[in-house]
């Protein structure tokens, strides 16, 4: 049993809990804030802070080591913290955003998630890779990225390594995407329209939609922008699905807690019918990839990387194949309904 820093000693009982997660919010907190930092630097401004939040995390984790007393706060930023930013998410996103993409555009979207999700689970067995980090893995691919992995990981409760990993692979694998997606419209003749659509359901974090749309033109970036929201306001309908099957296979995990996919879906409905004041919206919108950051600057500080070396490169083959299904497949349903 670990004791407490000094200061902590001192409070009263009642107050301990409470303060005891302050050490390691701090840190995790501290970690977030140097990502941001470090994202501004030249040649760093195309990688998500919540990326480099993760990776400064680990490095803490295995080149300093955290002391126990911080793990509550560790704990702390990756249930509450991460559950919070995700329902934030939904001030990003509107109703009307949907109905631009179309229905042919939406069909389209939800096609090549399900059929992602779905190939990187079978693949997943075939490559021998455990459960939940093939879930995380297709989770990240078919939908949003680091933000995805993390909030489908609210569902699986996989080790912090498998989110890790996850992470590591969607990230390259998107990185990837968002460089040779501007290759293709020309050798294939796709419309601004097309190519918009195609970046929005295939490439893995908004920022790299972003990058790469915008490589069309202003209207292929714009329409790629609001396909890729469409696609991230799947985010529930899939963490409610994958608590659904671990209730149904009887196991023995933490269902998300409720608040997490009402509260996305409320302040969806509430920036669809409500104006809400850009003083009041501006700053959580602004504040919702930090708080991302922080929890997964909390992954990092406990992630070991010896048990994530141990998993191979099963994993990361694993990645490249979802990237691969999900560019090609949503290719040809754009290619052939547009």
């Amino acid at each position: 049993m670990s004791v407490p820093p000094a200061p902590l000693a001192a409070l009263p009982a009642q107050l301990r809990p409470a303060a005891g997660l302050l050490p390691g919010l701090a840190l995790t907190g501290a970690v977030a804030g140097a990502a941001a930092l470090l994202h501004l630097l030249p040649g760093l401004g195309d990688v998500s802070p919540m990326i480099l939040a993760i990776v400064l995390g680990i490095a803490v984790r295995n080149l300093v080591g955290t002391p126990n007393w911080a793990r509550a706060g560790f704990a702390f930023a990756v249930r509450r913290v991460l559950r919070f930013a995700i329902v934030l998410l939904g001030l990003q996103l509107t109703t009307a955003q949907v109905a631009a993409v179309g229905a042919g555009g939406l069909a389209i979207i939800a096609a090549s998630l399900a059929a992602t999700f779905l190939v990187t689970l079978w693949l997943g067995r075939l490559l021998k890779v455990e459960r939940d980090l093939a879930v995380l893995i297709g989770a990240g691919t078919s939908i949003c990225g680091a933000s995805a992995v993390i909030a489908a990981n609210t569902a699986v409760n996989a080790s912090d390594e498998d989110v890790a990993y996850a992470v590591a692979s969607v990230t390259v694998f998107g990185s990837l995407a968002m460089v040779l997606f501007p290759l293709v419209p020309g050798l294939l003749g796709l419309t601004p329209h097309a190519y918009g659509l195609w970046t929005g359901a295939a490439i893995h974090e908004i920022a790299q939609v972003v990058a790469a749309a915008f490589q069309g033109g202003p209207a292929a970036g714009e329409f790629g922008t609001v396909a890729k929201l469409t696609r991230v306001m799947m985010l529930a309908p899939l963490v409610l699905a994958l608590a659904a099957g671990a209730r149904r296979r009887g196991e023995r995990r933490q269902a998300p807690l409720p608040w997490f996919v009402a509260g996305f879906a409320a302040l969806v409905a509430l920036n669809s019918t409500v104006a809400i004041p850009a003083e009041v919206k501006a700053p959580l919108v602004a504040a919702t990839p930090f708080l991302l950051s922080v929890a997964l600057a909390a992954m990092g500080l406990e992630t070991d990387v010896r048990r994530l070396a141990a998993k191979g490169l099963g994993p990361l083959w694993l990645g490249l194949f979802a990237a691969l299904f999900i560019a090609g497949f949503s290719l040809v349903l754009v290619m052939a309904t547009m």
